[in-house]
């Protein structure tokens, strides 16, 4: 498996924060973003929201199985096979694109539900790693980076009341998780900084910082 193409196929930030992953964690964190960016340009990409939703039931149908039932043809399914069985939480990310796709929802209840599927994706990944103790704090990361994320991206602004709002109640204390879960502290840290003004790598500020999160974790 090509590991590489699917690296490629990530945003800049999330590219350098998998860099910092240790090599025995890489597999599952890879899993983890390339899974959402997959969801994410499928919804960007949909033509018409019911051809969308049933490109994401589709999704949901795989993750749903047991590992060994998935289709083998698919790259992204195989490496999601480095969840075992476990694979099954991912369709939680699944549920929370579905939300861009309703066409009703305000842009701040989307944004909160993707950031809810994340979080309890990332949640997963700390057990999955051997870290449940960093569970919650994994949520967190993942939640705030969320946030960010989409403040600034796709015309949102922090301006946006419910945005604003979001972004005022999220615990933005610095994170300390294990090594396997670096991605993640590189992310919020960045997330921490931009707050929804700015994307997330912009500036050699931004940069040096996130070498730094990558580095030592602080």
């Amino acid at each position: 498996m090509d590991l590489a193409l699917l690296t490629d196929t990530l945003p800049t930030e999330q590219r350098l924060a998998l860099a910092y992953t240790p090599a025995r964690a890489r597999a599952a964190v890879l899993a983890l973003l390339a899974l959402d960016q997959r969801l994410a340009t499928l919804v960007r990409d949909a033509r018409e929201p019911v051809l969308g939703q049933i490109k994401l039931a589709w999704w949901r149908d795989q993750l749903g199985k047991a590992a060994d039932e998935r289709p083998k043809g698919e790259p992204l399914l195989r490496l999601i096979g480095s969840w075992g069985d476990q694979g099954t939480v991912l369709a939680g990310l699944v549920d929370g694109w579905e939300l861009a796709l309703d066409g009703v929802l305000a842009p701040a209840e989307v944004i909160a539900g993707l950031a809810q599927g994340r979080a309890r994706a990332a949640a997963a990944l700390a057990v999955l790693l051997g870290h449940g103790g960093a569970a919650e704090e994994a949520a967190r990361a993942a939640h705030g980076w969320t946030l960010a994320a989409f403040a600034e991206s796709g015309g949102q602004t922090a301006d946006d009341t419910g945005l604003a709002q979001l972004l005022a109640a999220q615990d933005w204390r610095p994170v300390r998780l294990p090594r396997d879960l670096r991605a993640l502290t590189v992310l919020f840290g960045l997330a921490r900084m931009a707050q929804g003004t700015r994307p997330l790598l912009s500036g050699p500020r931004a940069g040096l910082s996130a070498i730094r999160l990558g580095l030592l974790g602080i």
